[in-house]
């Protein structure tokens, strides 16, 4: 055997040493390095459909539709109307870039919005935060609306699901 055969034996020696002791986690390793190869699945249509759904504005109707629905599944209660008032509105911080100049004394300030490119001739833009409107106050009626039980459940619901003090809910019969 020559020298360079046994070198090379004893190479493939300490590989197999080394591939059998970390065995675990050249596996890991392998798993990792495929998953990071498959494709997400997301196009960029995707991530638009994601960001108008997430820019997508509250709307009131559809709250006071979906509560609705939600709370005539309560026994006893019946076909259930919901009416909720808005404290305040909806507010979006958007990102802004400041400039100022200094010109002979005189400061001035130049605000202008930021905006990011959507595709080939579309642009949003950033949104830093955005606070959803406070509820007021809510009206429930309903036929069950007499019965003690059926007004605990209904305004335990509405309150967990507006944040609104029972307080603050009025629950009446209705036909």
């Amino acid at each position: 055997m020559t020298a360079e055969k046994k070198e090379r034996s004893d190479w493939i020696g300490r590989l197999r040493m080394l591939l059998k002791k970390y065995r675990y986690a050249g596996v890991i390793l392998l798993v990792g390095l495929v998953l990071l190869a498959i494709p997400s699945g997301k196009s960029a249509a995707a991530g638009a459909q994601s960001a108008a759904k997430a820019e997508e504005a509250f709307n009131l109707e559809e709250m006071e539709q979906k509560l609705s629905d939600a709370l005539s599944k309560v026994d006893g209660a019946g076909k259930v109307q919901v009416m909720l008032t808005l404290k305040n509105g909806g507010k979006k911080i958007l990102a802004t870039d400041v400039s100022t100049s200094n010109e002979n004394g005189n400061c001035q300030e130049e605000r202008k919005t930021v905006v990011v490119s959507q595709g080939s001739s579309q642009q949003a833009p950033v949104e830093l935060q955005q606070y959803y409107p406070q509820f007021q106050g809510a009206l429930v009626i309903c036929p069950g609306g007499e019965d003690a039980a059926v007004r605990l459940k209904l305004a335990e619901a509405v309150s967990a699901l507006t944040g609104l003090g029972t307080d603050k809910i009025s629950i009446c019969k209705g036909t």
